[in-house]
């Protein structure tokens, strides 16, 4: 799956303005601690817009597992004194682009932390 090398591309050069090049226009987003689905490309950038800003360098993937046209990536991020744990469960469509992006996180402490700080980056940079 092309998506997933160009996600990882994405990442590493913490570069958004390429979410374009990878997200359908109605991708859904689900997020850890928003309760309805985020649907369309724009919110979806924004999120992952969002969460780029909020993890650290210590971000990392851990495991992918691959059965297109899924894939389950695990990550690992230390955000204060706080070890999270997650996995971005992605499906791509027909034409190769994210149809729905869908992130899991653990412990309760760290669905916590990150809802404090998303809430804060997306009311930065959402105006």
């Amino acid at each position: 799956m092309q998506v997933l090398s160009t996600w990882h591309d994405i990442l590493e050069a913490r570069d958004p303005s390429r979410l374009g090049e990878i997200l359908a226009e109605d991708c859904v987003f689900y997020s850890p601690v928003v309760h309805t689905p985020q649907a369309g490309r724009e919110l979806t950038a924004l999120y992952l817009t969002g969460a780029m800003h909020v993890f650290n360098d210590s971000f990392r993937y851990l495991k992918e597992v691959v059965d297109a046209p899924h894939a389950v990536l695990e990550f690992s991020c230390r955000l204060d004194d706080i070890e999270i744990n997650g996995v971005d469960i992605i499906t791509v469509n027909a034409a190769g682009l994210i149809s729905e992006f869908k992130v899991m996180v653990r412990p309760l402490k760290a669905v916590n932390l990150l809802h404090e700080r998303m809430r804060a980056m997306l009311e930065q940079i959402g105006g």
